[in-house]
């Protein structure tokens, strides 16, 4: 039997810098409590098997640090694909995951009603991690080397005004947003919804089913955050100005529909109405921190690579520092400034900024 192993990082340093200890402590919570419950849910209300939320199976975990592992079904046995994370999703794949969103936002609905003990105590465990990442006073401190990773890739005028002298602003702003309790609407989230975080099925051309794999940062917050981190970091300027509020209407009929296994409502336990208010809150924090993303995630194997040994070195502060001055090949730069000016026209063009 194939299975993936996830063995954590023992650098000290990395793992001081990115609170790596914390971060698989909560995937295994995820993988081993908090996923196997919200899908008992379902069993036991009969939904059939195919509706039921997916997720990789856990064949077991140790969380003894410096030597945390969890070790996880291969879901490229079963003919999951991983999708080239420079290629902004199409249309089918973004509804997918909305779909998926919405099976994993609707049972902490379900959970919260029939059993709020057990919600809270999960909900305890589930603090967002960016505070503790990018929270920290040292990193406040240096926010204007975020800013000039970001001013590095853009060259145009009209989009660095956008970011000059705005990016600490932003990062703070999204910092306070992320400790701020939701009440209740708050669902536990994927956190990280990003290309390289989810495996697509396809019979031929057509795309079946979607499955998130990492759960490393999952945290208690509003469905709005979701759906915006992967809507942001994974598609282009010409899907989202064409789909953008089709996107939510699907996300919370299907909301709406998973939720009737329950005889709950979406328009009761998330108003549309108070969706669409966190979706403007938050999306101009959101903003900035696809930009840093964009700066990271899109470098070529060897640019990321240095990257990772800075991490290793001297950890996420000095990785970001390191950034603005390392030269990037032709085609990371324009992936990159393409990216951000995307999701910048998208903002502008959604009236977000």
């Amino acid at each position: 039997m194939k299975m993936i192993v996830k063995i954590a990082p023992t650098s000290e340093v990395f793992r001081k810098s990115l609170h790596v200890d914390a971060a698989f402590n909560r995937e295994q919570t995820m993988y081993t409590e908090v996923l196997p419950k919200l899908v008992s849910l379902q069993k036991a209300a009969g939904v059939p098997e195919e509706e039921q939320l997916r997720y990789a199976k856990c064949y077991g975990s140790l969380d003894e640090a410096p030597n945390e592992v969890i070790m996880l079904e291969d879901l490229g046995e079963l003919d999951f694909v991983m999708l080239d994370k420079y290629v902004p999703l199409p249309d089918e794949c973004v509804r997918s995951m909305l779909k998926n969103f919405a099976n994993l936002h609707s049972l902490s609905y379900v959970l919260k009603k029939k059993e709020p003990d057990t919600f809270d105590n999960y909900k305890s465990k589930m603090k967002s991690l960016w505070p503790l990442v990018v929270g920290n006073p040292e990193f406040v401190a240096n926010l204007e080397h975020i800013e000039g990773a970001v001013l590095s890739v853009l060259d145009d005028e009209v989009y660095r005004s956008v970011v000059r002298n705005k990016i600490p602003d932003l990062f703070n702003t999204y910092l306070k947003l992320v400790k701020e309790d939701v009440g209740k609407n708050g669902v536990i989230t994927q956190g990280d919804a990003w290309t390289n975080n989810i495996m697509f099925k396809y019979v031929g051309d057509t795309l079946v089913q979607s499955i998130m794999i990492d759960y490393q940062i999952s945290y208690h917050h509003s469905p709005a955050m979701d759906l915006l981190y992967m809507i942001f970091n994974c598609t282009d300027h010409e899907t989202r100005s064409k789909n953008f509020y089709d996107w939510i209407d699907y996300y919370h009929s299907e909301l709406d529909k998973y939720l009737s296994n329950f005889g709950l409502k979406a328009n009761l336990v998330c108003p549309r109405d108070l969706l669409d208010a966190d979706i403007k809150r938050f999306a101009r924090p959101m903003m900035g921190v696809s930009l840093l993303l964009f700066n990271m995630l899109l470098r070529d194997a060897k640019e990321a690579s240095v990257v990772v040994e800075n991490m290793n070195a001297g950890g996420f502060l000095e990785a970001i520092k390191s950034m603005s001055g390392q030269e990037l090949q032709k085609e990371s730069l324009a992936r990159g400034k393409k990216r951000m000016e995307d999701l910048i026209n998208s903002c502008i063009q959604l009236g977000f900024i």
